[in-house]
């Protein structure tokens, strides 16, 4: 499925790909149209259909995935709330072998997510996941999201990573498109991101279930 002979560095995001999107869909979904029904006296369908449209509206820009600009937006302390239910924060049971293999084949690797530094604070607090990583980046710092290009072009500046020797796993199909778009060779999807739902069949990209399936091959093909 994947040419590791060919691979030097692995980009992987967080939310869904590392860690169990349950939490992440739980508070969006569930917790905070709860909270927010109880502050403005309205009924949780109005405050779903609320969140709904607001979501819509910034969905895929970098204010979808900033805490502060929620924060502001809905007068809710979303930090202070996604603390309330951060037992549910969770490392993917192949996540750590997948991990350990690509380190020991002498890869590099980087995580790139969306998510606010605020969030990925809390979940390296409760996961210890940056002690499997080489470097850790949040979106944030750059202004845009993994769905613009800018993005791409700044990160290739900054790690000067080659397009044909990059894989890069996501669980979102927009992103990765937008990798395609750019040029990254090596893409995979997740096709189970929220241990809650059901496995998603996926037609665009390589697709995965249980990273530890890859453990074999990427030993196999060690960098020297």
């Amino acid at each position: 499925m994947l040419q590791w002979e060919k691979i030097h560095t692995v980009l992987l995001d967080m939310d869904g790909t590392l860690l169990d999107l349950h939490f992440d869909n739980h508070f969006w979904l569930t917790l905070l149209p709860q909270r927010y029904a109880e502050q403005e006296n309205i009924t949780l369908e109005q405050a779903q259909q609320f969140l709904k449209n607001e979501y819509q509206q910034v969905s895929g820009q970098i204010q979808w995935y900033c805490l502060d600009y929620w924060t502001e937006k809905l007068n809710l302390p979303i930090t202070a709330l996604k603390r309330e239910i951060d037992h549910l924060i969770a490392i993917r049971q192949d996540t750590i072998p997948f991990l350990d293999a690509l380190k020991q084949s002498g890869r590099e690797v980087i995580l790139v997510t969306n998510a606010h530094p605020d969030s990925l604070s809390l979940k390296i607090e409760k996961t210890k996941l940056d002690q499997h990583i080489d470097t850790l980046v949040s979106t944030h710092q750059y202004g845009v999201t993994k769905e613009s290009q800018q993005l791409w072009q700044q990160l290739q500046a900054e790690f000067n990573f080659n397009n044909k020797h990059t894989l890069f796993v996501d669980d979102s199909i927009d992103i990765l498109k937008s990798a395609q778009q750019y040029g990254i060779k090596h893409l995979l999807a997740v096709a189970n991101p929220d241990s809650q739902q059901a496995t998603k069949h996926i037609t665009e990209f390589d697709a995965v279930s249980d990273y530890r399936v890859l453990v074999e091959d990427i030993l196999n093909y060690k960098l020297e």
